[in-house]
C-alpha cells in the first residue's frame, strides 16, 4: 500500500473517531448563563402539552408565587451567614445554625443577611412546602444573596413537623461545611415531654449530634413522653435506634405515622435529608438514641451495644389510612431512571449520572398543570444509593420493587433509592412553581443528578450563572 494511501487512511480512522467525540463535547459544554427552565426537553407524562411557556406572554414569574407580603410575623429570625477562618460557615456564628421553632398556622418570617461568603447564599426549607418564590434555589426561585445584601423569607408553617433549612447556592461545598439548621413545626398544643432534636452532621470526619461529637445527655425523667426528631444533614443514609425501650417511628419528613407501633431490636434508616421522628417513654434504667459512629443521646447513663442487625421496613410499618386522593386516576406517569453513562459533562469526560439515559443538561423537565394526579417510577441501575428528594411537596410510596406497600401511607421528600431498586410514588400537583427534583448527595446534584418538576406557564427571571453567580449545586 503507498503511502499516500496509508495516511490518507489514517486520517479518515482519526476523523470517524475524533469526529464524533467533538460534537458530544461541543454538545456537553453549558452555557456560563442560561436560564434553568429552558434546559434539557419538556416531558409531559402522557398529559396535555398547553401552556408549556417560559416568559411569553400570559406566563406567571416565580417571583410573583410568594408567602403573604402584609401581617405581623409571630415568628421573626434574622440570620447571618459567615465564612470563618477554619473554613467552616456559621449562621449567627454557630454550625448548625440556631434552631427555629414555630406553631402551626404562624407566619414564619426569616431575614438572611451575608456577611462575608464570597460565592452568595440561600436558604432553601427542606421538606417545607413553601411557595415557590420563598424555596431558596439560586437561579430558580431567586438570586444568590451576595455579601453585604440581605433576603426576607415569608411563609406560614402550614405543616406540623421536622424540617431543616440549608443553602442552595454552591450547596454541595456549604451545606458540608456548616449552613445549615434545624426547624421545627408544633401543633399549637402538644402533649408534655421532652421534644429533642437530633440533628446529624458529620464534620471532619467526626458524625456529631448538634455539633457535639460522641454521647450527649438527654434530660429526661422517668415517664416522660421523648420525641427525638432525627435529621439527617449528612450525604448518605444512617442508621438510628433506641435501646433501653421499646420505641415506635411518630412521623417520617414531617408526617405522621398511622397506627405505629413499639419497635425493639430494629434500627431505622434515614435518607440523606431526612427526618424521621422516634418516640418512646423514659424509663426508670434509661435510655439512648444511636445514630452511628458513637454518636448518641443517653439518660440514665446506659452504655452502647450493637447496632441491631434488623431494619424497619416502612413499606409495612403502621395502617393503612386515606390518602386524600386516587393515584389510580393520574394523568400525568412519568420515569425517573437513574444510570451512570460514559461521556461528557460540559466538557469534561468521564463516568457520569444519567437520567432516563441523558445526560445534564439534556435532562427531562416534567411538565405538570395544578390539580394533576402524578405518577412516578424511579428507578435506579447507577451503582449507588441515591436521596432522592423533591421541593415543594410531598409524595407517597406505592410499591417498591413490584411489592405494593401495605402499612402506613410513607409520606416522603426525601427518598433512598438503593442500586437495583425501583419505586413507584404519587403525589397531586398542587404548588405551582419550578421545583428542583434532585439527588441530595449534593456532590451527585453538582454531577448532573437533578432534573425539574415545573408547571406549565410557569416561568423564571432568574438565571444560572449570571451577574449573581448563582449556582445552585
Amino acid at each position: 500500500m503507498k503511502k499516500p494511501v496509508k495516511i490518507a487512511i489514517a486520517v479518515g480512522v482519526t476523523v470517524a473517531i475524533l469526529g464524533p467525540l467533538a460534537y458530544f463535547w461541543q454538545r456537553s459544554l453549558v452555557p456560563a448563563t442560561y436560564d434553568m427552565a429552558e434546559m434539557g426537553y419538556p416531558d409531559y407524562g402522557g398529559g396535555p402539552q398547553a401552556g408549556h411557556v417560559h416568559g411569553g406572554a400570559g406566563s406567571i414569574s416565580v417571583a410573583t408565587l410568594t408567602g403573604p407580603s402584609t401581617g405581623d410575623p409571630e415568628v421573626a429570625v434574622t440570620l447571618t451567614a459567615r465564612k470563618e477562618k477554619d473554613g467552616r460557615y456559621t449562621l449567627n456564628g454557630q454550625t448548625p445554625g440556631p434552631e427555629i421553632r414555630a406553631k402551626k398556622g404562624q407566619l414564619v418570617q426569616v431575614t438572611l443577611v451575608n456577611d462575608n461568603v464570597s460565592d452568595g447564599v440561600t436558604l432553601h426549607w427542606h421538606g417545607v412546602d413553601v411557595p415557590n418564590a420563598e424555596d431558596g434555589v439560586a437561579g430558580v426561585t431567586q438570586d444568590a444573596v451576595q455579601p453585604g445584601q440581605s433576603y426576607v423569607y415569608r411563609f406560614v408553617a402550614q405543616d406540623a413537623g421536622t424540617y431543616w433549612y440549608h443553602s442552595h447556592q454552591v450547596s454541595h461545598v456549604q451545606v458540608r461545611d456548616g449552613l445549615f439548621g434545624a426547624f421545627v413545626v408544633t401543633e399549637p398544643v402538644f402533649a408534655e415531654g421532652i421534644d429533642q432534636v437530633v440533628e446529624v452532621h458529620t464534620y471532619d470526619g467526626r458524625r456529631t449530634i448538634g455539633g457535639v461529637a460522641g454521647e450527649s445527655p438527654l434530660s429526661a425523667r422517668p415517664g416522660q413522653l421523648v420525641r427525638a426528631r432525627v435529621i439527617n444533614t449528612d450525604a448518605g443514609p444512617l442508621r438510628a435506634w433506641v435501646t433501653g425501650v421499646p420505641y415506635r417511628v411518630a412521623a417520617i419528613d414531617g408526617r405522621d405515622v398511622h397506627g405505629s407501633t413499639d419497635i425493639s431490636d430494629k434500627s431505622v434508616t434515614v435518607t440523606a435529608g431526612g427526618r424521621v421522628d422516634l418516640a418512646f417513654t423514659m424509663p426508670a434504667s434509661g435510655a439512648r438514641v444511636d445514630v452511628g459512629a458513637g454518636a448518641a443521646l443517653v439518660a440514665g447513663g446506659l452504655k452502647a451495644t450493637n447496632e441491631p442487625k434488623a431494619v424497619l421496613d416502612f413499606l409495612t410499618y403502621g395502617t393503612k389510612a386515606p390518602l386524600g386522593f386516587d393515584p389510580a386516576k393520574a394523568n400525568r406517569n412519568f420515569d425517573y431512571r437513574i444510570g451512570r453513562t460514559a461521556g461528557f459533562l460540559d466538557g469534561k469526560p468521564g463516568l457520569w449520572w444519567s437520567i432516563n439515559g441523558h445526560l445534564f443538561p439534556d435532562v427531562p423537565m416534567f411538565m405538570v398543570a395544578v390539580g394533576d394526579t402524578v405518577r412516578m417510577t424511579i428507578s435506579n441501575d447507577s451503582g449507588e444509593v441515591h436521596p432522592m428528594h423533591l421541593h415543594g411537596h410531598h409524595a407517597v410510596v406505592l410499591s417498591r420493587n413490584g411489592v405494593a406497600a401495605t402499612g402506613s401511607p410513607w409520606w416522603f421528600d426525601s427518598l433512598d433509592v438503593g442500586d437495583g431498586e425501583t419505586y413507584e410514588i404519587a403525589f397531586v400537583a398542587d404548588n405551582p412553581g419550578i421545583w428542583v427534583d434532585h439527588c441530595h448527595n449534593l456532590k451527585h446534584a453538582a454531577d448532573g443528578l437533578l432534573a425539574h418538576l415545573a408547571y406549565t406557564g410557569v416561568a423564571t427571571p432568574y438565571k444560572i450563572g449570571d451577574v449573581a453567580g448563582n449556582q445552585p449545586e
